[in-house]
């Protein structure tokens, strides 16, 4: 089959030689016949609570003159699960949460709690005083507090 030269070409089929982007739209690739707005999220999320096999707990982090305070929320875990550790200046919270359903013949099931063994790690600033650290768990929640050492006054030294 013989070439087609230019100007043998429709006006459309010269379009969209001169520009391959006519009719493009970002619709059409994302909900088009392949639909792919949820590889989308796959790509742009990747670890997404049970989806991922791994859970990390929200935490949240306050300052205030005397000390750091480290809130977790650790929802269905239990005192003895949860574990804190401080080693050269990073500190841990590591534990797991267990799912204790019974088991059950069942049509179907949905489940978007997370559940398994999960660890974070904080590297502590310098003014804080991880000698001097304090845990505590209540109602799902952990609450560690980190105190600060006392600012280092500068020594002044005489000039003789």
């Amino acid at each position: 089959m013989a070439e087609r030269t230019a100007s043998s070409l429709t006006r459309s089929e010269q379009k969209a030689a001169s520009d391959p982007f006519e009719g493009w739209t970002p619709f059409r690739e994302l909900f088009g016949p392949s639909w792919r707005l949820p590889r989308f999220f796959d790509e742009m999320f990747p670890a997404r609570g049970a989806h991922a096999g791994r859970w990390s707990p929200a935490v949240d982090i306050a300052e205030d003159d005397q000390k750091y305070v480290i809130t977790a929320e650790l929802p269905g875990a239990g005192k003895d699960d949860v574990h804190v550790e401080v080693h050269d200046n990073v500190m841990t919270i590591r534990g797991e949460k267990r799912s204790e359903r019974e088991e059950k013949k069942e049509q179907s099931r949905w489940v978007e709690r997370s559940y398994g063994s999960f660890s974070r790690s904080f590297t502590l600033p310098a003014s804080a005083a991880a000698d001097r650290v304090n845990a505590a768990f209540k109602d799902g929640v952990l609450t560690i507090e980190l105190p600060k050492v006392e600012a280092a006054k500068p020594k002044v030294v005489p000039v003789r």
